[in-house]
């Protein structure tokens, strides 16, 4: 029966895929960039990239700040930072204030024809697609005993129907409203400008391995003047039916 299902879902994939994607970017149909609220509530989420020594990092004051505070975030782990850093992940995924999100399998571009982009190729088939989904959903429920429920591709770019194919497979797309910190490139102040500008319902972009960068001291800059404000930060679990797709 599970034979069946699975080729199921590859034949829907295949079919997908009759007609080229006129779509490629951050902002595709199916992306998730915000949620619905009536409250003052902002998703922050963090990327762990991984594939070499400085992206396999982790900004454990960061992460710190966060835990001491109360302040609930979404991660994206990728499978070779989770490799690089066994002990930390399990940690992570242990403490309640943090929902585990897959970055994918080896931190792709998700497209089925193999567009690219920052010199990075993307997938290059409805298969690869489903591999950079599965291959770290699969890791992560080992480790954990819990499927990821959203993902984001290496450089969060996608076509319409690797989107498709990644809802067929039972995951929702995490995408963002507010560039926080560009690949951890910006300023602390840069950082905090874009964060505290966030409104109600925005997901933030942020990135917990680069502890060289600016992410850390804007994040906590711009968290205590939010928390001034009267926000709370939410994991997108916490407001999964109130996710916004993109038409």
């Amino acid at each position: 029966m599970q034979i069946i299902f699975f080729s199921l879902l590859l034949f829907i994939s295949l079919s997908l895929t009759a007609d080229e994607p006129r779509q490629w970017g951050e902002n595709v149909t199916g992306v998730t960039t915000t949620f619905q609220s009536d409250k003052k509530e902002i998703a922050l989420t963090f990327d762990a990239c991984g594939g070499s020594f400085r992206s396999s990092q982790y900004d454990e004051q960061l992460i710190d700040y966060l835990n001491e505070n109360g302040i609930a975030a979404t991660l994206f782990i990728n499978a070779r930072w989770i490799k690089s850093n066994p002990e930390i992940f399990s940690a992570l995924a242990s403490n309640p204030l943090f929902e585990i999100a897959n970055h994918g399998t080896a931190h792709r571009p998700l497209s089925v024809n193999g567009k690219s982009i920052y010199n990075i190729a993307g997938t290059s088939s409805p298969e690869e697609v489903e591999h950079e989904i599965n291959g770290n959903g699969d890791l992560i429920e080992g480790l954990t005993g819990k499927r990821p429920r959203f993902f984001r591709s290496g450089t969060a770019y996608y076509d319409e129907q690797a989107v498709a194919i990644a809802r067929l497979n039972g995951v929702e797309i995490g995408g963002f409203s507010v560039l926080g910190d560009a690949g951890a490139t910006f300023s602390a102040e840069k950082v905090a400008h874009q964060i505290t500008n966030a409104k109600s319902g925005d997901i933030i972009l942020l990135h917990m391995n680069h502890p060289e960068g600016g992410t850390r001291e804007g994040v906590k800059e711009a968290i205590e003047k939010l928390k001034a404000q009267g926000f709370s930060f939410v994991r997108l679990s916490d407001v999964k039916e109130r996710l916004i797709p993109l038409p």
